[in-house]
């Protein structure tokens, strides 16, 4: 980008130079016009030393209509005669657009009657160029800082991608070990005298640990997508948080799809979604309201909608759920959203966004995933 600012500017620079030389030989051309027809008057003393006549004789390109005392065009120079050819209103429109923007010249023939020529003159192109100079120069440099802004929020987000795949990886890999660890306690348990039933939901534990693992482990890689049935899928979720909220809280599964509807997914992060909307849902409705999920299997796409009956969220913070860091509880880094809005469009290629949320009615998450 540095490059690209010093490449810019340096044409600029040499631009302007460029004209400003071209202007300065413009000007001194005429000068010497001048200085020579100045001359010649005295010698000549009926030479014609007005500007038009200078202009025409110097064979300049600043564009003239010669007029009589009732502005009736008697000749013109400098114009496009064919477009005069075939279109003469256009040579008076000509007349209308230099009589607004420069003062005439008139040179007085006779007084009575009063005759006398008058002559409308334009810009020539180099003045055109001088006056449009400073808005390409503008259109460029807000070019530059447009694709530099543009740079630094790409560069910032792949920084950022890193550190979450860097940050999971590692967490993946601490969790490796004690896992492994409790794995082979469990295997001693169970050739022990201890009661099967704690040994088995021991075991649930450690088989959740290593699901965590797993989760943490694929996230900066690619993963599998494998053909999954999405009605399985979503109802194990749902029977695994029902499990762990209190009896006040009714969960229900709305969906006119038939089971099995298999969808590419990748099965471990497709639940890890679910899972962390799904708790959010619960923290929203604070142990007491309801939680649907509604499945709509469309043409080219499948609708997954995630509603609680909770507090909604402040429509202020609409932009800011899926942040990381953001949150609004008292415990948790507010990354659950964040990760689950870069596996859905990221690994899957779908939408995450909330569909809708009013404060003290509730919220709806959307998911999309194309078929």
């Amino acid at each position: 980008m540095a490059l690209a600012g010093i490449v810019i500017v340096t044409a600029t620079i040499f631009y302007s130079q460029y004209l400003a030389k071209k202007i300065a030989a413009d000007e001194r051309q005429k000068v010497d016009l001048w200085v020579a027809a100045s001359k010649s008057v005295l010698n000549n003393p009926g030479m014609d030393l007005t500007l038009p006549n200078l202009i025409r004789n110097g064979q300049q390109s600043i564009p003239i209509i010669e007029t009589n005392e009732q502005d009736s065009i008697i000749d013109y120079i400098n114009l496009d005669s064919f477009r005069v050819a075939r279109d003469r209103g256009w040579l008076y429109k000509q007349l209308e657009k230099f009589r607004a923007e420069n003062k005439r010249i008139e040179i007085k023939l006779n007084d009575t009657p009063y005759i006398a020529n008058r002559y409308y003159y334009g810009h020539t192109a180099l003045l055109d160029e001088v006056r449009y100079y400073p808005l390409v120069q503008l259109f460029i440099v807000t070019l530059f800082i447009f694709f530099t802004l543009y740079s630094i929020t790409i560069r910032n987000k792949a920084t950022q991608n890193q550190l979450w795949a860097g940050m999971a990886k590692e967490t993946a890999h601490q969790l490796g070990t004690p896992v492994s660890s409790l794995e082979g306690w469990v295997e001693m348990l169970k050739e022990s005298a201890v009661d099967g039933r704690t040994v088995a939901e021991i075991q649930k534990d450690v088989d959740r640990l290593k699901l965590v693992s797993d989760r943490f482990g694929k996230i900066g890689s690619k993963p599998v997508l494998e053909e999954k049935d999405l009605i399985g899928q979503v109802q194990n979720m749902m029977e695994y948080i029902r499990k762990r909220a209190t009896g006040k809280v009714q969960f229900a599964l709305q969906t006119q799809a038939q089971s099995p509807l298999y969808v590419r997914i990748s099965g471990p992060l497709f639940d890890w979604v679910i899972e962390n909307l799904l708790k959010n849902a619960l923290d929203a409705i604070e142990g007491k309201g309801t939680i649907t999920i509604g499945i709509v299997d469309h043409l080219k796409e499948i609708v997954i909608d995630v509603t609680d009956t909770g507090k909604g969220i402040a429509a202020r913070n609409l932009q800011k759920v899926f942040k990381p860091g953001f949150t609004t509880k008292k415990r948790g880094w507010g990354l659950g959203l964040s990760l689950s809005k870069r596996i859905i469009e990221q690994y899957h290629k779908g939408q995450l966004f909330v569909r809708q949320s009013e404060l003290g009615k509730g919220t709806t998450f959307r998911i999309v995933l194309k078929k």
